[in-house]
Order: C-alpha cells, then structure tokens, then sequence
C-alpha cells in the first residue's frame, strides 16, 4: 500500500541520516597542539605542581590544592603516550593524576598504532581531553565494524571511597547526541570492573573538576 510505501521511505531516510551523523567528524573538544617548546613547558608546570603533593608541611598546616589547567593535563598525556619527542620533554614522567600510571596511559603512540586500553574501549586510536567549568570532556576515536567512529564523553569527575568516579552527563556518537541516561548504567558497570584502576594515589583524597581545572586535594 502507498503507506507503507511511505513510511519504508521515511524510515530508510532517518537510518541514512543516523548513520552520516555517526560517522561524521564532530568538533574537537580540545584545543589545537602547541609549540613543542610551550608544551614541554606544559610538563614541566603539570610535574612540579604534582610534585607539591608530597613536600613536607609543618604540624598542623593544611596541604593547598593543586590546580591543573587545560594546557599542563593535555602536555602531560601527550607525554605519557608518548606523543612528545624526547629532545623536548623533561626527564622525569609525570605521576598520574588519579589511579594507577596503567589506567592513565595508553601502551602504544598515537602516531605509532592504535592506543590499547587495558579493559577498556578497544582500539583507541587517537584521544582529547578538555575541561570546562566543572565538566571533563573526552573525545575517543575507536574502530566500530571496520569504520572509525568518534565517541565523546562529557560528564562530572569525582571521588567516593578513595575512587574517581565519572557521571556522564553528554554522551556522542560521531555527530550524534545519545541519551546520557542509555549508557551511563553501562558505564557505570564498567568502572566499577575497572575500580582497581581508579584508585586514587594514597596522598589524594580527593579530585573534582572547578572553574575549567583539574583540583588534586592532598591528604
């Protein structure tokens, strides 16, 4: 019947337009790479922040918090995938922010092969990370049936227990938005097989995203 007719069509069309919107290249979450010299400065920022963490405090004082900011985070995980040459990074490896240095880093350069995720998305091939205001933003570029499809991740990066904890709140498939609320009960069933891996280190109680900063509350 022309009806039926019709709506084969119009369904058709909707599942070719779903589809170019998961394929299509979303916008960046993150800002261009800089220069490699601002960059090993980035590190070495990010690495001496870090590294306040562990100085000694009189009796009594209270530990600052460490501020993170967008440049220093994005320097430091492109040095530990290994993205920055050696010539321009400093010597020393940056701590990771939260959890074990294997849940942080991937195994393998970005321009090397794809990054392998112990346990988690498989195939990474590319990664950004962004912070704004009190939200992480993560954007992956992963192998889904032989096509390379973008999955973003926005939501709110927290700790409960000594573990980082992260409710999405924006979730994207290549240019397609998807209900937070359809993947954030599968998410959560993977953090939780993934929770020795989100330990927090044993002189941080806490980790929360503010004013666009990663904040490292000390112990």
């Amino acid at each position: 019947m022309k009806w039926q007719r019709i709506i084969s069509l119009t369904t058709l069309a909707i599942s070719l337009f779903t589809l170019v919107l998961v394929l299509r290249k979303p916008a960046p979450v993150a800002a261009p790479p800089a220069s490699p010299a601002a960059t090993a400065a980035n590190v070495q920022s990010f690495q001496e922040k870090v590294s306040q963490i562990d100085q000694p405090r009189p009796a009594g004082e209270s530990a600052p918090e460490i501020r993170i900011n967008n440049a220093e985070l994005g320097a430091a995980l492109a040095q530990a995938a290994g993205a920055i040459p050696a010539a321009a990074a400093p010597n020393a490896t940056p701590a990771s922010p939260a959890g074990s240095n294997t849940a942080a880093r991937p195994t393998t350069q970005p321009s090397g092969g794809p990054l392998e995720f112990p346990g988690a998305v498989p195939n990474v091939k590319d990664y950004q990370v962004s912070m704004d205001g009190d939200m992480v933003r993560g954007q992956f570029l992963t192998e889904i049936a032989g096509k390379d499809v973008y999955l973003t991740l926005a939501g709110h990066l927290g700790s409960k227990d000594g573990y980082a904890t992260f409710d999405a709140t924006e979730v994207k498939i290549g240019d397609l938005s998807v209900p937070a609320s359809l993947v954030n009960e599968a998410l959560q069933k993977k953090l939780f097989e993934q929770r020795d891996q989100l330990k927090l280190p044993e002189n941080v109680k806490d980790i929360r995203v503010e004013d666009g900063q990663l904040v490292l509350v000390p112990k």
